[in-house]
């Protein structure tokens, strides 16, 4: 790479790299390739979404100036001391898959990527909190689409939502999900607390003509949490009623 290009990509690098680091105490090569605008945070939550195979096949930029910005970003994460932490980066769909980085798939490579740069300030306690946070699976993501012109890859079959998976969409029946039920958005602590308690649970999401981007609409939960939370959450708030009228 040209010397004066080098110099300008590394100091692209060292923004992002400390933009990321006072937002959130540690810094991840994806917030280097966003930061440096080669990939944008829709492009990220489709791969996420297991709907692109590897992220540098997206990236707007050749493998040679990945490397290189990866190389610059190890050196100064380095320079800073910084602390190495593997996090686990999967799929938000049925089969969980973990997630590809590289087009090789190398295992070096994808290791490399997965690895987040941790603030020595932090206390022992903290960096552990924060590695459990980042290796947290992802919410499964469930669409609800616009219109019922789409076909289950693996039954043919249809319906009112669909999982995206690297074949095609799926339908709730073919992933293990039709038997849980819908609880819309609007209750933030009904819905955190039988999100809590179902051991499947799935975030509903839809397109937005007019926002060009998936909206959140809710949760697909399982039904014997939800009628037991809304059970306890009408017998809390009758009694902090009676309590506020004593």
């Amino acid at each position: 790479m040209n010397p004066k290009n080098r110099a300008t990509l590394g100091e692209r690098v060292t923004r992002a790299a400390e933009a990321a680091l006072e937002r959130q105490n540690f810094v991840s090569p994806l917030d280097i390739l966003e930061g440096i605008g080669w990939l944008d945070a829709n492009t990220v939550q489709r791969w996420r979404r297991g709907e692109i195979a590897c992220l540098e096949s997206v990236a707007q930029t050749n493998l040679s100036r990945l490397s290189e910005a990866m190389k610059l970003f190890r050196v100064w994460a380095n320079d800073k001391d910084l602390t190495p932490s593997e996090t686990q980066y999967v799929a938000r769909t049925g089969q969980r898959q973990t997630l590809q980085f590289s087009k090789s798939g190398d295992h070096t490579i994808e290791r490399l990527y997965r690895t987040h740069w941790v603030s020595p300030a932090l206390s022992e306690k903290k960096r552990e909190k924060l590695a459990e946070k980042a290796s947290r699976p992802p919410d499964l993501v469930v669409i609800q689409p616009l219109n019922q012109d789409w076909t289950c890859h693996r039954c043919a079959g249809t319906g009112g939502f669909l999982v995206m998976e690297n074949e095609g969409p799926a339908c709730l029946r073919c992933v293990g999900l039709d038997d849980l039920v819908g609880l819309p958005a609007g209750d933030a602590l009904l819905s955190r607390r039988a999100k809590a308690r179902s051991a499947r649970s799935a975030v509903v999401v839809r397109f937005s003509r007019s926002r060009k981007q998936y909206e959140r609409q809710g949760l697909l939960v399982e039904p014997d949490v939800l009628a037991a939370v809304e059970s306890e959450l009408e017998t809390e708030r009758r009694e902090k009623a009676a309590k506020k009228t004593r």
